[in-house]
């Protein structure tokens, strides 16, 4: 069956669109994604988003498959993605503001005149277990925890953005070596569902930059959970203000931790890339 899609980038996480309101369930499964992603032999993506109908009031429903295959709660780049993607299908209907149903809660995009695309992220989770981790009690917080990974001690907060996050400050992010490090990280002990990693090298209070190793797709130019939730561990280390810029090997996103609700806002790019049919859709083995 040929597959319709969309190829659109978020400061260079870049992902898959499928228009999938005629089904609650993903057209493709795990394993066609992953072939869909494959950079030799399929489109080249960081992963799969489905635009399905929406649930409990919602407008849509997203999900998404990594380029592994694994199923994230959410993704900050790949939502505003999916809020352009929308918006196109939608033509003179579309809307400025979406809700949008996710694994990890209803996230409300809104694209703005400007063409970038602000995200009301909701609150950041704090806790060991809703992170999930056993660097700390069920009950506590883990902020600067030490945590031995690659024959080092790293320093480490944990925050959950719907999905995990480990963060650690580092002098230089440019000499640290994900693909090494990265891997050790996601599949430590520590952390049961596996982490996103967050590398944060301070500029200034206002402006970070941050490289990531994410869960399920390895290095990408930009991870937008990533970002808020460094931001965030940030914040609670007193090395960041609440507005702060991180800059990603893909470009910057506008990071706000509202002080009086809490809620985190997120504005970034999101752009199409090219759209296609693709004819026949094979498994890579």
């Amino acid at each position: 069956m040929p597959i319709e899609f969309a190829k659109y980038h978020g400061l260079g996480n870049d992902f898959i669109l499928i228009d999938n309101r005629h089904s609650s369930e993903p057209v493709l499964t795990p394993e066609q994604a992953v072939s869909m992603c494959d950079r030799h032999f399929g489109i080249g993506a960081d992963g799969v988003i489905f635009a399905l109908p929406g649930q409990n009031g919602t407008d849509y429903t997203m999900r998404i498959f990594n380029s592994d295959g694994s199923e994230p709660e959410m993704c900050g780049n790949g939502i505003r993605c999916l809020a352009k993607f929308i918006a196109d299908l939608e033509g003179e209907k579309a809307k400025t503001e979406y809700r949008i149903h996710t694994l990890a809660g209803v996230i409300s995009p809104e694209l703005r005149s400007d063409g970038q695309v602000k995200v009301d992220m909701g609150l950041p989770r704090l806790m060991a277990a809703e992170i999930p981790t056993t660097l700390a009690a069920t009950d506590a917080k883990v902020i600067d925890v030490p945590i031995e990974v690659a024959d080092k001690s790293w320093s480490v907060t944990c925050v959950s953005m719907g999905n995990p996050h480990c963060i650690t400050f580092v002098d230089d992010v440019s000499a640290v070596a994900l693909e090494t490090v990265g891997p050790q990280f996601e599949h430590h002990p520590a952390f049961p569902q596996r982490t996103n990693t967050e590398f944060i090298q301070v500029i200034r209070r206002d402006y970070i930059k941050m490289r990531v190793w994410e869960r399920g797709a390895g290095v990408t130019l930009a991870c937008g959970t990533g970002a808020c939730a460094a931001v965030v561990a940030g914040v609670l280390v007193g090395k960041c203000d609440r507005t702060t810029a991180v800059e990603l090997p893909g470009g910057v996103l506008e990071i706000e931790w509202a002080e009086v609700s809490g809620r985190i806002y997120m504005t970034g790019p999101a752009q199409q890339v090219f759209t296609g049919c693709l004819s026949q859709l094979s498994v890579v083995s």
